[in-house]
């Protein structure tokens, strides 16, 4: 994603402009936004693992542990200071089977198995290959999660029994909302002393109390008042039955959580003007989930919504991150009746927030504009991301994209021809040669019509795969067929070695060209040589 788009989102939610603050720099105003900025998160935090929790089918506190644990490690050693991580409704959705087949206990042991996966792409440094997902594909990612944080939010306006408020309480909880999202939107212009998202809490928070509105609070949802979470290893049989139950789920988890982590580390990235931190982020990421699962957690990955909330409200540092996760275990711990006040219409407002910076309302504009397969990608991914989930719709954008771009240069593929005066024919190959081109590149040549002297001139273009070998020497071989010689130049070193049938009809001469094939010396003979 474009940094100047990410400057804008950025700056769509009005907090603070404090992209540069250096961790090195740590004054005593730095440290109390970084403080305040923590405890604006924790709040958010709060309904956020309770209620992912329930989706999950497991008791709130499973949900809130996950959200200290995995929050906490993830900001000391995490790849990107001032991003939150936390139970996530991501990986809640897959939970949730697996928690009514078998039980609480066998999701404690799918979390550490899925962190112990997690570390090993850290260490085999896989997460790098998260450059290769496209730009639209990024935007589809934003404005789905968008879209998905804010129809998440529309729960909060049922009532107990699971219909919609309606009336004088609904229109109360909306102003209530309101009021939150215009003091967040208003205060950056009167002063930055304080994170606007907990300023909106605390005035919204304050006129309820004040006034003994009837709202729900958070309270309603559950009692998030609880102990320490207690060391133990999940009672499951140590057995491959077992395993052959977990394995499937933590290996979706793990690529679930991987994906949407190290998406949320480049949207962040760009906003603090950070780099990098890939591989670290895996490494925590599968570090926190492998220690939640035995402390009973059921396990998160980087949050967005959170991730941005911090990041508006001048979170830059492993302060910001660390404050969250122990204010956290405060409210669970001592400060449970103090939250359980608070109206949940003033955290919907922060998220209805977040929905609004977060959306990358440029794209809308931009899709008349970009490619048409560009502008389907976007779309694309944001549609499955809402019906699906994130990492389903990061591998459909990445493929649809991946194929066209194939496309695209597979119809690039084409050649110039005229006869010497010696009565050869020469022919100027031009574009990639691989396997999306392969086919084009046998159907330009005419064996039957050309000359008995032919040249393929491969200056201009680039042998790729062993597709393009296998075309190149399937041409050859009609050309033989018909009693005529046929002579391959410009081609590389790397390609007489690989050309098993035609390599003696290569033509060295000293501007050849030096590029490696993607091809493979072990089973050359297997494909190309046909013997």
């Amino acid at each position: 994603m474009s940094s100047s788009l990410l400057a804008r989102l950025a700056d769509r939610f009005d907090g603070p402009d404090l992209r540069v603050a250096p961790t090195s720099s740590l004054t005593p105003s730095v440290l109390r936004i970084e403080v305040l900025a923590g405890l604006t998160v924790a709040l958010a935090l709060v309904p956020e693992a309770v209620a992912f929790a329930f989706v999950a089918g497991v008791e709130p506190l499973v949900g809130l542990y996950a959200a200290f644990i995995v929050g906490l490690i993830t900001a000391l050693i995490g790849g990107r200071p001032g991003m939150i991580s936390g139970a996530t409704g991501a990986l809640a959705v897959v939970m949730v089977s697996l928690v009514a087949q078998h039980g609480v206990q066998y999701l404690f042991a799918t979390v550490i198995l899925m962190g112990l996966l997690q570390v090993v792409v850290g260490i085999m440094r896989w997460g790098k290959f998260i450059r290769l997902v496209p730009h639209p594909v990024m935007l589809g990612f934003v404005n789905g999660l968008a879209i998905v944080i804010g129809l998440s939010q529309l729960d909060f306006f049922r009532l107990e029994g699971g219909a919609w408020m309606q009336g004088e309480q609904l229109a109360l909880v909306l102003g209530l909302v309101v009021l939150t999202m215009a003091v967040i939107w208003a205060l950056p212009r009167l002063t930055s002393v304080v994170p606007a998202p907990l300023a909106g809490i605390a005035i919204t928070a304050g006129l309820v109390i004040a006034l003994d509105l009837d709202v729900p609070r958070v309270a309603d949802l559950a009692s998030i008042s609880g102990g320490l979470p207690d060391f133990g290893i999940p009672v499951v049989p140590l057995n491959w039955e077992t395993f052959e139950i977990i394995l499937p789920y933590a290996i979706i988890l793990a690529a679930i959580g991987l994906i949407e982590s190290l998406l949320t580390l480049n949207l962040v990235g760009e906003i603090t003007g950070q780099r990098g931190g890939a591989s670290q982020e895996c490494i925590a990421q599968g570090a926190a989930n492998t220690v939640t699962g035995f402390f009973g957690g059921m396990g998160g990955c980087a949050m967005i919504g959170q991730s941005m909330i911090n990041v508006k409200s001048g979170g830059r540092t492993r302060i910001s991150g660390v404050s969250a996760a122990l204010f956290l275990l405060a409210f669970i711990l001592v400060a449970s009746p103090l939250i359980e006040v608070i109206p949940l219409a003033a955290l919907v407002g922060v998220m209805f927030m977040v929905v609004i910076g977060t959306f990358a309302w440029n794209s809308i504009k931009i899709l008349a504009k970009v490619p048409r397969i560009d502008a389907v990608v976007i779309i694309l991914v944001t549609i499955v991301t809402v019906m699906t989930d994130l990492a389903i719709a990061v591998v459909v954008g990445v493929i649809v994209s991946a194929l066209a771009y194939a496309w695209q240069n597979a119809t690039r593929i084409h050649a110039t021809s005229y006869e010497t005066p010696e009565g050869a024919r020469v022919y100027q190959v031009k574009g990639p040669l691989f396997f999306g081109s392969a086919t084009g590149f046998i159907e330009m040549f005419h064996p039957k019509d050309d000359p008995g002297q032919v040249i393929i001139d491969f200056a201009e273009s680039r042998v790729a795969d062993q597709s393009a070998l296998q075309a190149i020497e399937a041409v050859a071989a009609k050309y033989e067929a018909e009693g005529k010689r046929i002579q391959l130049r410009h081609l590389t070193r790397d390609c007489h070695k690989l050309l098993t049938r035609a390599g003696h009809l290569m033509v060295d001469s000293d501007d050849d060209p030096d590029y490696a094939v993607a091809a493979d010396y072990g089973v050359r003979t297997g494909i190309l040589g046909g013997h």
